[in-house]
């Protein structure tokens, strides 16, 4: 189930040299992450009420091309579920088609008192439900 967002590059994304500071992909990341879920059922303010707090494990991202100051740019998220504690988002920026960054963040939820729990029922269906078993 592939999720769709778009933001536009503002002055404050960028660094001295025009374009967008490396860091800052990762805001538009969260935004698109943020984005799904509550597309896709609760948001994260929801899911943290209910003790679930979902936070970033791991990630891996690859640059493919600078966007600029101007740019819109789309965040395309799916979600897939490695185990029962740990879920993938595969995320790409795309710049009108355009691979701009490709990136593989891994998140897991941890209950009020920061311990690893098990992903919430909804949250495996979810990932179940973009990549069905066959």
């Amino acid at each position: 189930m592939e999720h769709r967002v778009s933001y536009k590059v503002y002055y404050e994304d960028t660094d001295c040299l025009g374009v967008v500071y490396y860091a800052n992909y990762l805001r538009f990341m969260e935004r698109g992450r943020s984005e799904f879920l509550g597309a896709h059922g609760r948001s994260v303010a929801e899911w943290n009420s209910q003790g679930v707090l979902l936070v970033v494990h791991a990630l891996t991202m690859k640059f493919r091309k600078a966007a600029v100051l101007g740019d819109m740019l789309d965040v395309v998220s799916t979600f897939t579920l490695d185990s029962v504690f740990r879920g993938t988002f595969h995320q790409r920026l795309e710049r009108a088609g355009e691979l701009v960054v490709d990136a593989e963040v891994q998140i897991v939820c941890l209950d009020p008192d920061l311990q690893l729990i098990r992903f919430p029922e909804d949250l495996r269906a979810l990932a179940a439900a973009g990549h069905p078993q066959g």
